[in-house]
């Protein structure tokens, strides 16, 4: 198994109060090897948080996160981080900021500036090398961020709702262009979400993550004889969402 959650609990200090808010409670998931698992929940139910410890920016209360079989002690590049926000360098253009990961493992000059490239074709940005992220759309940035991430090869892609902020049409297209690259790559992905459609569009198999503190409620497995045509349109992607939609309302929580 790739990425293993063992009974993670997370909790936080609550100034002026002994007692601690717990974000995360036992929360047990397998993801395997080249897996594209969604998570998706109310808001507020942990979900970035559960990012978070497995990024290693932060540590849980109680259990533990493996990947390959050890355990997640912080940061590495074994991950690359796709955040909502484009978090691009202004100063840097494209090929620039796809170049950033690859200048920390230290690949020389000619190497890192092929790679870059090679990885902004990969999402679709040939001849936008060296445009500055104020000269690209919201869309456009997000690919470059994407491209970063992956030009230094990690094991696992991680994504919090990074495509929260663009426009239905171009959100659909990166959903489109994400799928092709996972295709390509077969990199594991975990990607967190807020949309039921988006969960159910891009993940293999969707956890439903229950209101603070967070758990995971169930696990479904998604799988559509083809993906010709408008999948939305398909019944079975109907089913899923009114399946996964009745889950969240239960919990009586507002969810996009």
């Amino acid at each position: 198994m790739k990425i293993q959650f063992v009974d993670v609990t997370k909790s936080f200090p609550v100034r002026d109060s002994s007692v601690p808010f717990t974000a995360l409670s036992d929360i047990s998931l397998e993801v395997r090897e080249g897996e594209f698992l969604t998570l998706v929940g109310p808001s507020g139910c942990g979900k970035s948080t559960l990012l978070d410890l497995l990024t290693g920016l932060v540590k849980p209360t109680s259990g533990e996160i493996l990947i390959d079989g050890v355990p997640v002690s912080g940061p590495g590049l074994d991950r690359g981080i796709v955040f909502q926000q484009y978090a691009l360098f202004p100063w840097r253009t494209a090929v620039a900021n796809v170049e950033f990961g690859l200048e920390a493992k230290g690949v020389p000059r000619r190497e890192r500036r092929a790679l870059a490239l090679s990885y902004l074709e990969l999402v679709g940005l040939h001849g936008f090398a060296d445009r500055y992220p104020h000269e690209l759309s919201g869309g456009m940035r997000q690919r470059v961020a994407i491209a970063r991430s992956l030009a230094f090869d990690p094991d696992v892609l991680l994504m919090d709702e990074p495509f929260a902020a663009l426009d239905a049409q171009t959100r659909e297209s990166l959903q489109e262009e994400l799928l092709r690259i996972w295709e390509k790559t077969g990199k594991t992905i975990v990607f967190i979400t807020h949309g039921i459609d988006e969960a159910v569009y891009l993940g293999q198999r969707v956890a439903v993550m229950s209101a603070s503190p967070g758990r995971i409620r169930t696990v479904f497995d998604v799988s559509f004889t083809s993906r010709e045509g408008d999948l939305r349109a398909q019944p079975l992607f109907g089913e899923y969402r009114h399946e996964i939609w009745s889950l969240l309302r239960e919990e009586a929580v507002p969810v996009g």
